[in-house]
């Protein structure tokens, strides 16, 4: 089992996330912190054992080390954490000092994911972020002075009006800082977000994102990375195992409002209103959202999706026999390989396409 805990605090809001968030304003934090201990109590038995914690947000580094700390003792006066064997927080560049790592580091944390989205200055104005490269590289330092042992710098590309040569910049600038493992997401423009009203759902350009996606593979790669999913890389031994888990199907319980969860063959969402999450669990009652049983034809189109993404790439025993001719269409296209036992994994040019693959494959 793995834990996901969202943290929906955010200094601003990026004109371009569509994830729940929103500014601290009147927010009793101290409530919110208290009451992911009781929606662990009441959504897993006492004693359960993630192997794996993630720390999303919003920006998981607003909390201060006395919430920080309230959170996670509710947690551990529950669960067992004592096997978590990966703890990651995510972060943005220039909102910690070096005693707040030290309390992460204290309480356990052991993977920090630094939002730096680019490290062009006029770009990462366009994105509304705060920090400046200068920033990140310090960020970084300070990770490292207290001992984090695995450090991820996500990047994003296709961002409107970003040039090439800016990406390859943003690219080498953060193979530079020697992190653990580098995601690169290419921009989509969601509903509800600043940037789909600026510029519009089809702002994006097919050929920019070929271009970019295909570069950031040959660098990263090329340094030693392995490109272990679509939007992931990661030197050897550093892959995310939260990640990993999520993208095999595995369980994973959310906590927090608008946290979404997976659990026995039932997922749910915690309604995204901060102030009725808490009031709720304050009250001894589940949060309000939804949830819904997956069946079986559900999972497997879920997971079919998610192993294409995967280097790994589709099992045998995902493959049926109507399937060969599919299959071999995608080999001779030079779009998958089928590996020595049998597994279909995607080329660089069938990742550009892998949604597609997995209609074909339903």
């Amino acid at each position: 089992m793995h834990l996901y805990i969202h943290v929906p605090f955010c200094h601003r809001i990026c004109p371009y996330c569509a994830f729940f968030k929103h500014t601290p304003g009147n927010s009793d934090i101290r409530s919110y912190a208290r009451a992911i201990g009781l929606e662990a109590r009441l959504r897993l038995p006492q004693g359960s054992a993630p192997r794996t914690i993630y720390f999303g947000g919003g920006t998981p580094s607003m909390l201060s080390p006395t919430h920080l700390e309230l959170l996670v003792e509710g947690l551990r006066s529950w669960l067992d954490l004592s096997q978590v064997l990966e703890w990651s927080f995510e972060s943005n560049p220039a909102t910690f000092t070096a005693t707040k790592v030290q309390h992460w580091r204290q309480l356990g944390i052991n993977r920090v994911s630094l939002g730096v989205q680019s490290f062009d200055p006029a770009l990462l104005r366009l994105l509304g972020r705060e920090h400046s490269p200068d920033d990140v590289a310090a960020s970084v330092a300070l990770l490292r002075e207290a001992g984090i042992p695995q450090v991820n710098i996500d990047l994003m590309f296709s961002l409107p009006g970003q040039t090439l040569a800016q990406w390859e910049h943003s690219l080498e600038s953060a193979l530079a800082l020697q992190p653990d493992h580098i995601s690169t997401y290419n921009l989509s423009y969601e509903e509800d977000t600043a940037f789909f009203q600026r510029y519009g759902a089809d702002a994006g350009n097919e050929e920019t994102d070929i271009a970019m996606f295909t570069l950031a593979d040959e660098r990263l790669t090329a340094a030693g990375f392995r490109h272990y999913e679509i939007s992931n890389y990661a030197r050897p031994g550093c892959e995310s195992q939260h990640n990993l888990a999520c993208w095999h199907g595995e369980d994973y319980c959310g906590l927090g409002p608008g946290a979404v969860g997976t659990m026995d063959g039932t997922r749910y969402c915690n309604a995204e209103n901060t102030a009725a999450y808490t009031a709720a669990l304050l009250a001894g009652q589940l949060p309000p959202g939804t949830s819904e049983q997956l069946d079986p034809a559900t999972r497997r189109t879920e997971l079919l999706g998610l192993l294409l993404r995967t280097d790994e790439g589709l099992p045998p025993a995902m493959l049926r026999p109507q399937d060969a001719t599919f299959t071999a269409m995608l080999q001779q296209e030079g779009l998958a390989t089928l590996s020595d036992d049998g597994r279909l994994q995607l080329t660089r040019a069938g990742r550009l396409v892998a949604d597609e693959v997995a209609v074909g494959l339903l």
